[in-house]
Parts: C-alpha cells; sequence; structure tokens
C-alpha cells in the first residue's frame, strides 16, 4: 500500500489526528489535506476559551502549515470540494482542480443548523446583524469583534445583554464566556432542563442552578419563536431584551457531499468495521460526519480512535473497529461537567451521590460489576481513575462504586501519586506514565495529544510535570 495517493477531506481536529499517525507510520503515502476553511488546523473544543480570554486565538492551531511541508504532506486551506467522481477516483473544487485519489478519507464534521425563529435571517438571506453562530474561528472571531466594539445593529447602543439559544455543551460554554466577559446572559432551552441529551434532570437542575450562581438566567421547558425590535420572543410570551443572540442550538453531520457522490448516508456516512464506506471500499469517513453500528458521535475522543485506527488501516495493518466508549467534557470557568458513554438510555445498576447544597452529583450506571455509563457534576477530583475503569471493562468490587463517588479531600496532592496506567486525558487516551515521561508541557502536548482536546485534563498534566521536576524532600534547592 506503499505510495498511495491519500485524499482527507477536512482540515479538523480528526483530519489532523489522522495525518498526525499517518506521518508516525512513515507509510509513504502522498498526503493531500483539503481545508475548507483559510486557517490552518485548529481545535474548534477551545473556541469558547478564545472568548472567554483564557485562551489565545494562536493557542489552537494543532498543526502549523510548516509542519504539513515539513512532513511532506500537501495541505490546501481554503480549497472548497465541490464533488467526488468514484469511476474516476478524483475530487474537483470549486476552482476546477482535479486530484486524483488511491484512497479517500471524508472529515467533514458537522454543520449547524438553523432553529425555526421568525426574523434569524433578513430578506436577503443574511443572518439578522445582532445573530451569530459559533461553530467555526471565524465565527468565534465575529462574535468577539461584536463584544469588544458594541457593533451588532442592535438598538440597545452598546452591548450589555446576551441570548444563548441551546442548554447544551456548546451553550453552557458560550455562555459561561460571555459572562466572563462582562455581559448579562440568559440562556434559553427546549428541554426540561440542561444538558438533557447528557444527563439526567437532577444534574441539569444543580448546573442550572451553579450558572445563576455564576449569573447566567436559565429558562428551561421554553423555545424561541420570533426575533423583532423588541427583542427575542419566547413561547411561554416573554420577550427577552438582548444585543446579542448565539445559536448554539442545532447541528448534523455534514453529509452533503458524500449523497452527492453516491455513498449511503441515513444520519451520517455509514462505515463498515474498517470505517470504510459500505458502498466503496476505498472511501472512508472519520468524526462526526461517520456513522457506525446506527451511530455518530460529536466528541473528540471517538473522532481521534477513528483517525488512528484509518492510518493504521492504510498502513497494511489489520484491524477493525468495535465502536468506541464516550467521554465528554464541559469545559467553561466555574462548571465542571464530565458525562461518560450515555447515562439516560444505558441500563444497569445505578449509584448516585447527590448534594445539591454544595451542588455536585455523582451517578454510575454498573452492569455486571463494570461501569457502563456515568455522570459526574461539581466534582471531577475521580474522573482519571472512573474513566480508566469506565474505559477498561473493569469489574469492581460490591462497594467499590460507591466509593469512588465519594469526595477525595485532598485532590491535588492525590494527583502527582497516580498510577502511571491511570488515565488523564480522555480525549487522546493518555495515561499518567506517559505524562511523566515527558520533559515539558510542550513535549506533552506534541508527543501525547494531552491538553489538546477539550483541555480539561491541562490542571492534573501540569500537576504530574510539576511533581516529575520537584525536588525530592530533604534535598537542597
Amino acid at each position: 500500500m506503499s505510495g498511495e495517493r491519500v485524499v482527507v477531506v477536512g482540515s479538523g481536529m480528526a483530519a489532523t489526528r489522522l495525518v498526525e499517525e499517518l506521518v508516525a507510520r512513515r507509510t509513504g503515502h502522498h498526503v493531500t489535506v483539503l481545508g475548507d476553511e483559510p486557517h490552518a488546523p485548529y481545535n474548534r473544543i477551545l473556541l469558547s476559551a478564545v472568548l472567554e480570554g483564557t485562551h489565545s486565538r494562536a493557542a489552537l492551531t494543532l498543526r502549523t502549515a510548516g509542519w504539513y511541508a515539513e512532513q511532506g504532506v500537501d495541505l490546501r486551506l481554503g480549497a472548497r470540494v465541490l464533488d467526488v467522481d468514484r469511476d474516476a477516483r478524483e475530487v474537483m473544487l470549486v476552482d476546477g482542480t482535479r486530484l486524483g485519489y488511491d484512497r479517500l478519507v471524508l472529515a467533514t464534521g458537522s454543520v449547524p443548523t438553523l432553529p425555526p425563529i421568525r426574523g434569524l435571517v433578513r430578506v436577503d438571506g443574511r443572518l439578522h446583524d445582532a445573530v451569530h453562530a459559533f461553530r467555526s474561528l471565524d465565527d468565534c472571531d465575529r462574535l468577539d469583534a461584536a463584544v469588544t466594539s458594541g457593533s451588532t445593529g442592535s438598538t440597545h447602543g452598546a452591548v450589555r445583554r446576551a441570548v444563548v439559544v441551546g442548554g447544551g455543551l456548546l451553550g453552557l460554554q458560550v455562555a459561561r464566556a460571555l459572562g466572563v466577559r462582562g455581559l448579562a446572559v440568559e440562556v434559553v432551552e427546549g428541554g426540561e432542563h440542561l444538558l438533557r441529551s447528557q444527563v439526567d434532570a437532577k444534574a441539569g437542575a444543580i448546573i442550572a442552578r451553579d450558572l445563576r450562581r455564576l449569573g447566567v438566567t436559565v429558562y428551561t421547558g421554553a423555545r424561541a419563536v420570533r426575533l423583532d425590535d423588541a427583542g427575542l420572543v419566547l413561547d411561554n410570551g416573554y420577550t427577552l431584551e438582548t444585543d446579542l443572540v448565539v445559536l448554539t442550538a442545532g447541528g448534523r453531520p455534514s453529509t452533503a457531499l458524500a449523497r452527492r457522490a453516491g455513498l449511503t448516508v441515513r444520519r451520517g456516512i455509514v462505515v463498515d468495521d474498517r470505517l470504510r464506506s459500505v458502498a466503496d471500499e476505498r472511501v472512508h469517513a472519520v468524526g462526526d460526519c461517520a456513522e457506525h453500528g446506527g451511530r455518530t458521535t460529536g466528541f473528540v475522543p471517538p473522532a481521534w480512535e477513528q483517525a488512528a485506527l484509518v492510518a493504521a488501516h492504510l498502513a497494511g495493518e489489520d484491524v477493525t473497529y468495535a465502536g468506541t466508549r464516550s467521554v465528554a467534557r464541559l469545559r467553561a470557568t466555574g462548571l465542571e461537567v464530565a458525562v461518560l458513554g450515555d447515562p439516560q438510555a444505558t441500563g444497569g445498576e445505578v449509584v448516585e451521590v447527590t448534594n445539591p447544597v454544595v451542588g455536585s452529583h455523582r451517578r454510575l450506571v454498573v452492569r455486571d460489576g463494570r461501569i457502563v455509563a456515568g455522570t459526574l457534576v461539581g466534582d471531577l477530583s475521580r474522573i482519571g481513575l472512573i474513566t480508566q475503569h469506565y474505559d477498561r471493562g473493569t469489574v469492581l468490587g460490591p462497594t467499590e462504586p460507591g466509593l469512588l463517588l465519594m469526595p477525595d479531600r485532598a485532590t491535588a496532592a492525590a494527583v502527582p501519586v497516580l498510577p502511571d496506567d491511570a488515565e488523564v486525558c480522555a480525549c487522546a487516551g493518555v495515561s499518567a506514565g506517559a505524562v511523566r515521561a515527558c520533559a515539558s508541557l510542550e513535549e506533552a502536548r506534541q508527543t501525547t495529544r494531552a491538553t489538546t482536546g477539550c483541555g480539561g485534563c491541562s490542571a492534573a498534566v501540569r500537576l504530574l510535570l510539576a511533581a516529575r521536576t520537584a525536588p525530592l524532600e530533604g534535598t537542597p534547592r
């Protein structure tokens, strides 16, 4: 398989991981990456951190254009793909360029969908000046500029108020970021509680309470139906005066290109156990756009796992994909949420510890002694150990699930003494030992990809590295 032409459509986090894995294997393939956006591949998960001001724009870059050139990879930015000719094995760009391929990998991600709110779109087809999507770096730049300059077209003068439509992970991260920037923020969620796709009503109530404590107003069980000069009108009769409306609800796998190419598409591009299209074995799909076993994912860990598997397959390794674990983290200042698997739909015995006074809710679903799903809100001191058991399918004793949910009184001191095989980065599957083997944070980022996903492991990684380099007790300083 050496020397094949591999064309990757997409330059997001899954595509970047795929290229890294191919480079590491030295397959000799001629790799071309086609990115629709003009920016070097970047971390979408941390866009809200840039908006919040805790990360610089430059910190989002996964790999620079220079790195691709050094590795002999042809990175083409601003290259929009128009069509795929499977008979000729060619990809056609909007500028008329045709690129031949032996293997095609679709990593097209997901696309936002507009909620049915009247007034979002003007007569000329443009979004209302006060309305912002939040999916791309350009979206983040526009929203940041609106917050900074107050240029929204609003009749209310300077930007003081914002409404975030959608109470999912992205919506809460954006709401918190805008709150940190000094805006009065309201969240509108059509479901009965926040994060309804990931957590139960108890956890949702605690998250809503935490947001209110942080100054964010929450409306659940209400839908926005119209945007007019008075503000955003809800179906319960309330009108929310606002200067900005940020849309974070609604998204679907980007499959238009695959449909035009005649590939099998349901919700996503249907793939087999080698992540090949069931209609064409020379076409693979990874990340948000792929559907395996009737399921699509929207998180970094499965996308990276799929990318690594396709790279192994392209290198000639006999590997198969049996589905993946899913670990989602809410990345927002003052909010701590982690979700393992699908705790809402997964059956089993439930072990639960809730303390609404301090704002914590911990719930594990256990089947045959193994953790099969879980929700942790407000206290993530045991997330590394719990994720390790979940990932490995460890058979726990009768009392162990309950003990895992008890708070760790010395979280910071406990991190450096984690066993080497304990997982500290759920996105990249990085162990404490792998982090300890690195001499610096930059080396850990480059060699293990720790901290480059959701960023939730940053504190633990820094503590491990600090403990590695700290002088032993009694050693002269």
